[in-house]
């Protein structure tokens, strides 16, 4: 779903010269600690994370994602020996007739193999085999990008025992390797239902002291869940942008949540959406009116928000929708110029770098 531009924007708009060695590779030394720039001015303003509650007030609403990072990277082997890679993005629910444990997932692999192929796939130390994984199709029709597999037992179990963190591919590591670090840091204190890809980034500069901080000032808490696929990673590459197909994402919002948010409106607080997943989550239940359900909503400038007023993100890549999004909230020209300074000032980018907050343009 794409909307009604005011000028038409095109892809190369949406570009910007980041210079690499701006792309965090590890995450701050506490969660908290990070940097946070206050765009929501005609001033950028330099601050810490924990200098949040400043910023907000008794009464707004945070609205986070509590989402659960898997460990879905999975390594393995086709019955010839060809060694391949597969990236798990959902797990699909049992339907009737159908082979059970089925699960929807990238392919990273030489020659694809045929329909049918059951690959080998390896244990955590990527010495032995621990499960079989049979190729059914693509997804979620034959021309589709992702490819189908049945697995042989439960899959959150086989990837809880044998998976790797799904780290963005912009993150250099070992592939092999299980780095302690990125198994506690790219998961959020308050993570609760596994099923991500990709970790809620924003959220990962919230730690159990900055939430009780900002709950004994009287800022109130809500969640939603949206389990972030790794095509959260993929920059647009088509030169219209309206031409660019979304990803789809399983989201779900519980009645409490329903409910803190009008009662937020009703007393003039501002709901604070903690992440782009979550204004995606937000913005899709304002349009369709369903709580539960999948999202390929595509937020481009033009948008018309219905339910958040702030807005905590980090720095996204060039030409991604996730960009597209930031400009659709804070304003084109605000979010390149917000950019700018960013790079100038050295902040760090991308899944383990810095945050700033903004306020919605219209």
């Amino acid at each position: 779903m794409t909307f009604s531009l005011e000028r038409q924007y095109v892809l190369s708009d949406f570009d910007f010269h980041l210079p690499p060695e701006l792309i965090a590779q590890t995450p701050a030394p506490e969660r908290s600690a990070s940097r946070l720039l206050d765009g929501r001015g005609h001033v950028a303003v330099d601050r810490i994370f924990k200098e949040l509650p400043t910023l907000l007030r008794s009464g707004d609403l945070l609205v986070f994602n509590d989402t659960q990072v898997v460990p879905a990277r999975l390594f393995g082997e086709k019955p010839s020996g060809g060694q391949l890679e597969l990236l798990v993005e959902r797990v699909l629910p049992l339907m009737e007739g159908e082979a059970p444990h089925q699960v929807v997932a990238h392919m990273k692999v030489s020659k694809k193999p045929p329909i049918g192929t059951v690959l080998r796939m390896f244990n955590s130390s990527g010495k032995a085999v621990a499960f079989n994984a049979t190729l059914l199709g693509r997804w979620p029709d034959d021309h589709g990008p992702l490819f189908r597999f049945a697995f042989s037992d439960d899959p959150l179990s086989l990837m809880q025992a044998h998976g790797h963190v799904p780290l963005p591919p912009y993150i250099e590591r070992d592939k092999h390797s299980m780095n302690a670090e990125d198994v506690s840091r790219y998961q959020t204190v308050f993570a609760k239902h596994p099923g991500a890809a990709a970790a809620p980034t924003a959220a990962l500069h919230f730690d159990d002291a900055l939430l009780s901080r900002l709950s004994d000032m009287g800022v109130e808490r809500a969640s939603v869940t949206l389990h972030v696929g790794a095509g959260t990673f993929s920059p647009v590459k088509t030169e219209n942008i309206a031409e660019h197909r979304m990803h789809s994402e399983w989201y779900s919002i519980p009645s409490a949540t329903v409910q803190a948010i009008a009662e937020c409106q009703a007393r003039r607080g501002r709901v604070v959406a903690v992440g782009t997943t979550t204004v995606r989550t937000l913005e899709s239940w304002a349009l369709s009116g369903q709580l539960e359900g999948n999202t390929a909503i595509f937020i481009t400038p033009g948008f018309g928000f219905q339910l958040v007023d702030m807005l905590i993100t980090n720095f996204h890549l060039p030409k991604s929708s996730l960009l597209m999004l930031v400009a659709a909230f804070t304003g084109f020209e605000q979010m390149h110029a917000l950019y700018r300074y960013a790079i100038a000032k050295g902040y760090r980018f991308f899944s383990y770098g810095d945050a700033m907050l903004l306020e919605r343009s219209i």
